[in-house]
């Protein structure tokens, strides 16, 4: 016990002043000189950084994991004109099977052809019935005459090759007809892709290129580009069962593609 510091007679160690009965408290050590300072860890070089934070999903949906596209791996899509489909609004859209495109024909010849059918049938009618008519003359009045009976003969046979008027003004009505059920069938195919066969069988055809409907001078030069298909037992209109794109010979000509639109 020391009694020379008047500060501290008792000996007790300095430092705060305690409560009553409560152990000194010890100061807190300082970092000395030369020690590192304490400060937040840092990630290491080459460690990933954290990820800003996602939105959280609505209550009871999975959440959102946003895809990565690997390097050197293809993308999403196919490209242009595979045999996938024709790229078109919402996604590819499939080229028509032959069978579509054959049911389409036909109800387009039904639509065009019926009624000039019907009338070609009447003007056969007609031209039969008139054959039988000068074929067999009336030769009542010849008696027995037979130079008379002779000379109505010979007159009902030069007319035998000679057309009814009538029968051929229903001809060319008939034909009048086709002709313009043609053109509207071309305007519509040019003007939609579709015509009312394709309509109904769900297909349409369009540009290879762009997608889009042909115009009318396409549409016309497609349809007389139809007679390359003619030969060899119609092979160009067999052609789309094994082509890849399934065309016909007037569709490589003219760049075009049928496809489905559903």
């Amino acid at each position: 016990m020391s009694f020379g510091d008047p500060n501290n007679p008792y000996g007790q160690p300095q430092g705060q002043p305690n409560p009553y009965g409560q152990p000194p408290q010890a100061p807190q050590a300082q970092p000395g000189y030369g020690y590192p300072q304490q400060a937040q860890p840092q990630p290491g070089y080459g460690y990933p950084q954290q990820a800003p934070p996602q939105p959280q999903a609505p209550y009871g949906q999975p959440p959102q994991v946003p895809q990565q596209q690997a390097y050197g791996y293809p993308q999403q899509g196919s490209p242009y004109g595979q045999q996938s489909g024709m790229p078109g609004m919402g996604g590819p859209q499939p080229y028509a099977s032959w069978g579509a495109r054959v049911g389409a024909a036909l109800l387009d010849g039904l639509i065009i052809g019926v009624v000039p059918t019907i009338l070609y049938i009447i003007a056969a009618v007609v031209t039969a019935n008139t054959v039988t008519q000068v074929t067999r003359p009336d030769t009542s009045y010849c008696g027995t005459d037979y130079q008379c009976i002779s000379d109505a003969y010979s007159s009902a046979n030069s007319s035998v090759g000679s057309t009814p008027a009538l029968a051929l003004i229903l001809i060319s009505i008939a034909g009048l007809i086709t002709l313009a059920g043609g053109l509207f069938m071309i305007a519509k195919e040019g003007s939609t892709g579709q015509t009312p066969g394709k309509k109904a069988l769900n297909i349409r055809v369009v540009r290879e290129a762009t997608g889009q409907p042909l115009g009318f001078g396409l549409a016309l030069g497609r349809k007389l580009c139809h007679v390359v298909d003619g030969p060899l037992c119609g092979l160009g209109y067999w052609w789309p069962l094994w082509d890849e794109k399934s065309q016909t010979f007037a569709d490589k000509i003219v760049s075009t593609v049928v496809v489905r639109t559903q």
